[in-house]
Order: C-alpha cells, then structure tokens, then sequence
C-alpha cells in the first residue's frame, strides 16, 4: 500500500547515491568563509520596528522615509557573505522615498485617513527574486535567465506599493524555486544568520535571511511546498501560508500550471507578528474580507489539537526532541493562559504526506491540462534537457543546474503518470477528518519541520522532510509559521499553527498570542543579546 517496495527501494537509492556524489563534490570544492565575516549587532533602534509602527512613525512626520531609505542602505549587513539580494534598486528607492515626504507634506485629509490609505507608508520591503518586479531580475536561480528583467509588477507587489511600501530590492530563491535550500550556480548560496554554515531554507530564503538579519522590514515569498514556512522557521521569524484563492498567484516564475493554483499561496515573511495580518490585509485586496480579518478572536473560545509528528513515514527524519518539548511547551502554556484543554491526537494519513503531495502536484487542471514538466522548466525555452545527461555534466563541472534540480528532475520523471488510487483515498480521508477536526474554531499545533536549520547541503540526504509543510498546501488550510525563542546553540525553534479554511483570522491571532508568550524573533547576532533583549521588552510593550 502507498510505494511499493520497488518504488521505496528507487527512491532511497537515488537519495544514498546523489548524496553521496554531492559530498564528494563538496569536499573538492568546499567554501570557506572569512572567521571575521560576522553579522553585526543592529545597532540603529529604526532597524527593529515593525511595519506598523515604523509607517506610524513616518505619517506622523517623526521621521522621513528619505532618512529611513538611507539608514537601510548602510545598515552594516555582510551582504556578500549572506547573498540574499540579487539586485538592490535603492536608487530608485530614494526617488519614491522623496515622493513620499512630498506626499505626507501635501495630505490634508488626517492621520487616519492616510492610515487607512496608505498603512505601510514609506516600509521598505524586499521581493522574492521568482515575482515580477518592474525593472528588477526574474531568474529563480537559472543560469539561461540571467537576463530576464521583469516589465510590470505582481498583482500582490503591486498591491503592496499602493499601500505605501518600497521595495529595496529582489532577493535569492532556489533554482527553480522547487528545493528546500536557496542555492542556484547563478547567485550562490545564502546563509542563516544564526550560523553561517547552515541553511537559510527554500525557496523563499533570501527574504527569511534579509528579515531576520534586519536587511528589510518586511518580505514577500510563495508557498507550494513550505517555501515561505521553512525559511521562516529556519530563520527564526514569523510566516503565513494564506488560504488558497485569496491572493493572486499571476505575475512569478514559473507560472502556475496543472492544480497548482490550488496549492500556491503568495504570503508575508515579517520578524513581527502583527506585521502578518496587516501584509496579509493589503496582498489580499479586495478579497480580504473573505478571511474575515477584522473579526476579534477570543482564543479562550477556540478548540486546541497539537499533534506531535506524521505517524513515522520511513521518508521524512524523526521530529527533532527539542522541537518536540517546544510545542509541549506551547501546549502547556496555552493550558495555563487560557484555562483551554489542548487535545493530542492523530491523523494516520500523515505518514503519507510527500506520496499525497507528489500526486496532486502532477494531477491535470479541470480542463485535462498537465502542468509543465520539471524537464520542460529546466531547459527554459531551449533545447530539452535530459536528466541523466545533465547528471553526468555536473559530475565534471560543467553542467549548469544544482544536483538537488537534477535530483528532482531525476525523480519526478520516473514517477508513474496514473495517479494511485490508495494515495487518492488517502488524502480524500485526510482532507475530512481534517476538516471536520478543524471546523471554523480549531487550530491545529505541527511540528515545522523535523529537523532545526540543517547544515548547508544537508537537506540532499532528507528530500521529502518538506512533507512536514507541504501537506497543507495540498488541504488548502492556512497555516502561520511562528518562532518559539532559541536552543542552546542558538537555533531558533518554531511551531506551524493550523486552521480551517478561511479561517486565517485564527492563525494570525495565534501568532500575535505566541509572540507574547515566547517572545517572537530574537537578533541573531549573539552579542547583541542584552539589547535584544530590551528592545523586545519595549516593543511588546508598544503592542
């Protein structure tokens, strides 16, 4: 039932077989950083605000966005050694962030007014490299796309610079935008600033590290598989994977094909909770109100379920003890907050989740269209790529795809084209009890993801852990990835908060109640600690 012993055995020797060659190749050409290469403490307080207040501040003529723009420009961020930004535009930033202190001078309407017009009034904001941004790259990691300059922006972009925010720039993904680290032969890699020698996630990694490194206010990704959650998760900051439907998928690369649009959300990457809902508002445009975002939530009136892993699958690594013990932490906590029961349960078709996920990521639209092939992708317009071939190229250095695009492109084009119909059953049993569980009132507690940030490169020996958050993509719930402070060596922790349907209104008042009571994002420079520490104390305050 679900693999066969054939399939299992094919997919665990191409995993040992490419982790290996990928090892072997990293050894012969290992990075090494400069030990002096360190993300500085962020010293300037602007650094620190949220979206909101720092907008409060610029409407109330506090400060200029001119000066803010500036004070982005030289913040003290190894950008070399992180490689988050693809391209920055601050020149262009500077000439908008005139046009803002013009705007605010001339505006006779009052301070609520422009609120409600323009709530993220001069926040800098960074853009995924795979979303179209006037005048900025579009390469998703490709090496044949180089070139490619995006003519208009993304509906949601668009959106957002209505509200008020200028982008800074467009920052790193994966190739492709289809594997868990950001790494492409184009870009390089990007680091985690809680430790260099560790994964930013993917594909939304640039912006999980120019955030949490405090490069940009606020950050914009896209989720099919967990691309806004693992990054936010792996660099210690807060995410929200919306509904389904709610916020435009058009203008990105690659295009959505096949049901994808059922399983992509476009979503806000934020260090602040609060700045969740209010992105979450502005991207979502006139369909907001369909998430019921206005709404006060009593959490003393919801129902809680945590549940601790995805039943054992022999493709994704055992949850990590200290992730583990954190959600216990969360259970207990919202058990002596709220006087609330948190119910522990199961779902047995957990354990099928990457089987669930690869089928329906490969199902035909309504009309019989397949989505465009992984190989199709690859070769970008341009003579067919052959897998193998491109396998062999790399392994003498000359191919210029990332093993884990081969890797996948390997995989997926051995997958059988008909569908399983015990996976179909599968994911049908799971989509109801899921729901039924959830109603308008549940929140689900899940582990992020099972392993804390891994070392670069890690990842190729565990492909399918991504189950973890691709599941709910495939349900179509949302889901708000939180922080939950740090280990002992400095990692964050994280939790995935779950809820039905439309029901994002829950998750994101459960971010705001776990940033309260864990504290939320934490600076990662080490010795910034002690200040860190007062800043949040200051900024929970203001909330």
């Amino acid at each position: 039932m679900g693999l066969t012993v054939g399939e299992r055995l094919k997919k665990w020797i191409f995993q040992a077989v490419t982790g290996v060659l990928y090892m072997l190749f990293r050894l012969l050409s290992r990075q090494r950083h400069d030990g002096a290469l360190k993300l500085s403490p962020i010293r300037n307080p602007l650094l620190k605000l949220s979206a909101v207040q720092l907008a409060e501040k610029i409407r109330k003529r506090e400060i200029s966005y001119f000066f803010v723009v500036v004070i982005y420009k030289v913040a003290k961020i190894p950008t070399a050694l992180f490689s988050f930004f693809l391209s920055p535009r601050f020149s262009s930033a500077l000439s908008e962030a005139a046009h803002v202190d013009q705007l605010i001078e001339e505006h006779t309407g009052g301070e609520e007014v422009l609120q409600e017009q323009l709530p993220l009034l001069g926040v800098p904001l960074s853009v995924k490299g795979s979303f179209f941004l006037q005048g900025m790259p579009c390469s998703v990691g490709m090496i044949s796309r180089a070139g490619v300059i995006s003519s208009e922006d993304a509906p949601h972009v668009a959106l957002l610079k209505r509200a008020g925010a200028i982008p800074l720039g467009v920052t790193n993904t994966s190739e492709l935008c289809m594997w868990m680290e950001t790494s492409n032969h184009l870009h390089g890699i990007t680091n985690n600033p809680y430790d260099i020698g560790r994964t930013s996630g993917g594909s939304s990694g640039g912006e999980g590290s120019i955030v949490s490194s405090g490069g940009s206010v606020i950050g914009i990704g896209s989720d099919i598989g967990g691309s806004i959650r693992m990054p936010c998760f792996f660099n210690g900051i807060f995410g929200h994977k919306p509904t389904p439907g709610i916020i435009s998928n058009v203008g990105q690369h690659p295009a959505v094909s096949g049901l994808h649009d059922e399983f992509l959300s476009a979503g806000p990457l934020c260090r602040y909770a609060e700045d969740l809902l209010l992105m979450t508002r502005v991207m979502a445009g006139a369909n907001a109100d369909k998430l019921s975002l206005s709404l006060e939530v009593d959490l003393k009136k919801l129902r809680f379920f945590t549940v601790v892993d995805d039943g054992g699958s022999p493709l994704t690594s055992p949850v990590d003890k200290q992730l583990m013990r954190a959600q216990r932490k969360v259970v207990r906590q919202l058990e002596e907050d709220l006087g609330v029961r948190v119910k522990d349960i199961s779902f047995p078709q957990l354990k099928y989740s990457y089987q669930i996920f690869d089928t329906f990521l490969a199902l035909p639209d309504k009309d019989g269209k397949p989505p465009q092939s992984f190989v199709e992708l690859m070769s970008d317009g341009g003579p067919g790529a052959w897998p193998l071939w491109e396998l062999i190229k790399w392994l003498f250095g000359k191919c210029d795809h990332t093993l884990p695009t081969i890797g996948w492109a390997l995989l997926v084009s051995t997958c059988s084209a008909t569908p399983s119909q015990f996976i179909l059953q599968q994911k049908e049993t799971l989509q109801r009890e899921m729901d039924e569980v959830l109603g308008t009132d549940g929140v689900l507690l899940y582990p992020s993801h099972p392993l804390l940030a891994p070392r670069h490169h890690h990842p190729i020996f565990t492909p399918f852990n991504f189950s973890y958050t691709g599941i709910f993509n495939i349900l179509g719930l949302p889901v708000s990835q939180c922080p939950l402070g740090l280990n002992e060596e400095g990692l964050p922790l994280g939790v995935q908060v779950v809820a039905g349907r439309l029901q994002d209104h829950l998750t994101l008042a459960m971010a705001r109640y776990l940033e309260r009571a864990f504290g939320g994002w934490r600076e990662p420079a080490a010795e910034a600690a002690g200040a860190h520490n007062l800043s949040q104390t200051q900024h929970h305050e203001k909330s």
